[in-house]
C-alpha cells in the first residue's frame, strides 16, 4: 500500500513538473514570437490610467516591445476592432467589464489564458479566455473630514447623516449608476431590483441632503463635496492628489458592488503574440503590482504580497468582504437603461 501510494505521489509530482515545463516552454515560444513582432499597440490604455506607463516601460525593457496607445472609450475600442479588420492598427484594448462579453459576441477578440489564470475568480473571466478582469473597482465613499464630523461607515450611516451626499449624473456616468446598484445591494436588492437603492437616495433628497455636484477632483478640492460616491480607485487617486489628510476613502461595510476592466486582444491584431505576452505580463505579480501603484486593486490581490508602500495606497482586503459582482449582466443592462427615468421619478422629484 505504501509503495502504491509512493508511486502515485511520484507520478503526480512528475505530471505536475511536466506541466510546469510545458508551460515554461510555451511561454518561451510566445516570448520569442513577440520579440520578432517587436511592438504592441493599445487602445484605451494611456500612461496616466491605472499606471499602464510602468507596464509599457517593462515590456520594452524586458522584451524589446515598442508601444503606442490611442485613448478611447470601451465602445469606441470595439468599433475600431470591427471596422479595421485586416488593416488593424490596435492589438489590445482595455474595456469596462460589461464590454468584454459584448466584444466576444461581436467576434472581434481572440483568447489567451495567462499562466496565473486559476487565480482569477470565475466571475471575472470568460471560460475560453477571451476576456478577464485585470483590476477591479468597487463603489466607495470619499469623505471630506474637514466638513464631516461623523464619517459614514455604511449606507445605513449615510441614510441618517447630516451632511450632503454627491453621486453625480445617473443619466450619464457609469460610476453614478453603479453607486445606485451598490446601495440597492446593501439594502437587499439586486440587478433586477434597484428600488431599495432608489428609496435610500429619495430619503436623502427629501432631507435636502442630495448634492447635484459631480464628485470629481475639482469639486472635492474646492470643498463642494462633503461625501461622494465614487469608484475606490478614483477616490484613492483624488485623495492622494489633493491632500491625504483631508479625505477618507472606504468601502461601505454593509455592501457594495465590484466591477472592473478587462483586456481584449484584437482578433485581427498585427502583433498577436506581443498582445498575448502583454496580457501574460499584466496578470503576473509585477504587472499586478504596477496596477496597484496606480490605485487600481489587482484582480489577484489575495494572492499577492504587495510592497508595503504600494499596499498603503490601497484599501485593506478586509474592507471588500461584502462586495458583490454583477451576476446577471443582461438584467443589469436593462435596468441601467431604465435607471435615468426611475431616478427622476423616485429621487429628483423629492428635491423640488
Amino acid at each position: 500500500m505504501k509503495r502504491l501510494l509512493l508511486a502515485s505521489l511520484i507520478g503526480t509530482t512528475l505530471a505536475l513538473s511536466t506541466q510546469a515545463m510545458a508551460d515554461d516552454a510555451a511561454l518561451k515560444t510566445l516570448e520569442e514570437a513577440a520579440r520578432k513582432e517587436g511592438a504592441v499597440n493599445s487602445v484605451g490604455m494611456p500612461d496616466s490610467w491605472a499606471n499602464w506607463k510602468d507596464t509599457w516601460v517593462d515590456l520594452e525593457k524586458k522584451y524589446g516591445l515598442k508601444h503606442m496607445d490611442t485613448d478611447m472609450s470601451s465602445a469606441q475600442e470595439i468599433a475600431k476592432f470591427a471596422a479595421e479588420k485586416d488593416n488593424a492598427t490596435a492589438d489590445i484594448g482595455d474595456v469596462g467589464a460589461a464590454f468584454g462579453p459584448i466584444a466576444t459576441q461581436q467576434g472581434v477578440t481572440q483568447p489567451y489564458k495567462p499562466s496565473t489564470w486559476e487565480q482569477v475568480p470565475e466571475w471575472a473571466k470568460d471560460k475560453d479566455g477571451h476576456w478577464a478582469l485585470a483590476y477591479t473597482g468597487s463603489i466607495a465613499f470619499i469623505i471630506n473630514k474637514q466638513l464631516v464630523k461623523e464619517p459614514p461607515k455604511s449606507w445605513a450611516d449615510l441614510e441618517k447623516g447630516k451632511y450632503k451626499v454627491a453621486i453625480g449624473d445617473v443619466s450619464a456616468a457609469a460610476q453614478a449608476v453603479n453607486g445606485v446598484l451598490a446601495a440597492a445591494i446593501a439594502k437587499g436588492g439586486d440587478e433586477k431590483n434597484i428600488q431599495p437603492g432608489l428609496d435610500l437616495f429619495a430619503k436623502i433628497a427629501e432631507q435636502g441632503r442630495l448634492s447635484l455636484s459631480n464628485p470629481t477632483i475639482q469639486t472635492l478640492e474646492k470643498g463642494e463635496v462633503e461625501v461622494g460616491i465614487v469608484w475606490d480607485f478614483n477616490g484613492l487617486s483624488y485623495r492622494d492628489q489633493i491632500d491625504p489628510s483631508r479625505f477618507e476613502v472606504l468601502i461601505p461595510s454593509d455592501g457594495s458592488v465590484i466591477s472592473g476592466y478587462t483586456t481584449i486582444i484584437n482578433k485581427y491584431a498585427k502583433h498577436p503574440n506581443a498582445a498575448k505576452l502583454a496580457r501574460e505580463y499584466i496578470f503576473s505579480d509585477a504587472g499586478q503590482i504596477n496596477l496597484a501603484k496606480g490605485n487600481a486593486r489587482p484582480i489577484r490581490a489575495e494572492h499577492l504580497t504587495l510592497p508595503a508602500e504600494v499596499q498603503a495606497k490601497l484599501l485593506p482586503n478586509e474592507q471588500y468582504a461584502k462586495v458583490k459582482p454583477i451576476k446577471d449582466a443582461k438584467a443589469w443592462e436593462e435596468t441601467s437603461k431604465a435607471l435615468p427615468g426611475l431616478w427622476q421619478e423616485n429621487v429628483i422629484i423629492n428635491m423640488e
